[in-house]
């Protein structure tokens, strides 16, 4: 059994007053081998040890007992509140984690929805140029085509005369 302040104060008053008596009674002091005769005095000795022992109780051992006590509570206190506080503090923790993850989820998403937006948007914007590019294409074909025609019928109408010209360049004559 461990004996705590609060234990031995049953204690202590029967023992030191048990102790004292039989040091008075056994009437020899350790020492010098001196008997010691006991007379009246020695009952006022042991009234006067009991009621200082009373006195101190009341005086110096219960207040400080006291102190002992309301500092003990208050450390329990205290450690109850560090743990409410480590509590709080770890449930806020995983609160503020899963809120980062969640705000993390839905950025991605946002952000998957976007790049989405932003792919359609290129192709079609893809799809416009080109379906400019070929709208100019087959405008610059047809009109190299005219053009082409227009001069094919033009050196055709002067095929005769070129004929006839290169004829008597070669033959070194008119033809």
């Amino acid at each position: 059994m461990i004996f705590s302040g609060l234990n031995r104060k049953r204690f202590a008053v029967p023992a030191l007053s048990l102790s004292f008596l039989l040091l008075v009674l056994c009437g020899e002091a350790f020492a010098a081998g001196i008997t010691v005769i006991p007379n009246w005095t020695v009952f006022i000795q042991a009234a006067n040890f009991l009621i200082l022992v009373f006195i101190l109780n009341i005086v110096l051992y219960r207040p400080i007992r006291n102190i002992l006590i309301q500092r003990k509570e208050k450390i329990q206190g205290l450690e109850h509140n560090v743990e409410n506080a480590v509590d709080d503090l770890s449930e806020k923790e995983a609160t503020y984690e899963s809120g980062i993850r969640e705000a993390r989820k839905k950025g991605l998403k946002e952000k998957d929805v976007l790049v989405n937006a932003a792919t359609d948007e290129e192709k079609e914007i893809i799809a416009k140029i080109n379906a400019e590019a070929l709208a100019e294409l087959n405008a610059v074909k047809e009109k190299v085509a005219k053009e082409a025609d227009a001069a094919r019928d033009a050196l055709l109408k002067e095929v005769d005369a070129f004929a006839n010209d290169i004829g008597a360049k070669i033959l070194g004559r008119a033809v």
